[in-house]
């Protein structure tokens, strides 16, 4: 994960990197505002897969500005991108069950199974987290973390990163505590695993993973399978139990990537 920073060439590449982060959240919040006419259930869909597709787009325009290749960046498909997709899958999954765990521990919330359930439902959910893991891995982990690594090395382009990635979403409506502290902590850990696997594949899984497991849990602030009952006069507990949960979860998260040799994830 170590990359030899190159000093005389970070300065150039921050800008351009910050310009892409730029450009593509404007590119997210027009598509936003465009499908704002189509129907709800398709609606948030369809504006992510357009942003998917034209911020690829942008990142071939600032990879030839920067002078990268897709490999260099991590965007070329191998013979390992879907097990990796699947292990990262995996791997959230249980992050998401470790953190919901924590909160039922302390009580004062209790889990109800969604009476509207049904598979559509389901498959419309994941497919929205897969797709918005997808967006912000390739907006943030690819072009600008791998960029950033080359000049700045590890752990001063995760920071940049990090700050970037939480901005924009105190700009789509999270507090600044939620933002940093979670959104932050979020993007360290799917730095490290982009850094150490090479690649977006096992971060996209991960991503993907942690979004869908919250709301399966109904910890997404709406029902899911279950949908989160918290106690009347519970809810800052309940929420500080939850950050509290998240961050000790993610930190240990991020030393086992951090040390576990690269080879070793498939």
């Amino acid at each position: 994960m170590i990359q030899q920073p190159k000093p005389a060439r970070w300065p150039p590449t921050l800008v351009r990197v910050l310009l892409f982060c730029l450009g593509s959240a404007i590119i997210l919040a027009i598509v936003s505002r465009l499908t704002q006419g189509f129907p709800k259930a398709w609606a948030d869909h369809l504006s992510i897969i357009v942003a998917i597709i034209l911020t690829f787009g942008l990142t071939l325009l600032f990879l030839r500005w920067e002078g990268l290749s897709l490999r260099d960046v991590g965007l070329m498909t191998g013979s390992q991108s879907i097990s990796r997709v699947a292990t990262g899958f995996l791997i959230g999954l249980v992050l998401a069950s470790l953190q919901v765990t924590g909160v039922m521990l302390f009580g004062n919330v209790k889990l109800v199974l969604n009476p509207e359930l049904s598979f559509p439902y389901i498959l419309s959910a994941f497919l929205l987290y897969f797709l918005i893991a997808c967006r912000e891995e390739l907006a943030f982990r690819a072009y600008p973390l791998r960029g950033l690594n080359y000049v700045l090395g590890p752990w001063t382009a995760q920071f940049i990163v990090a700050i970037i990635f939480s901005l924009e979403h105190v700009v789509g409506g999270m507090s600044w505590m939620q933002a940093f502290l979670g959104s932050g902590t979020g993007a360290i850990l799917f730095g490290v695993a982009a850094l150490r696997t090479k690649g977006i594949a096992l971060p996209i899984g991960l991503h993907a993973a942690w979004n869908f497991g919250q709301w399966v849990f109904g910890f997404k602030n709406t029902p899911g399978v279950w949908e989160a009952i918290v106690e009347k006069g519970y809810g800052p507990k309940v929420m500080r139990t939850g950050m509290i949960s998240y961050i000790l979860i993610m930190s240990l998260a991020i030393v086992i990537f951090y040390r576990f040799p690269a080879k070793k994830i498939k």
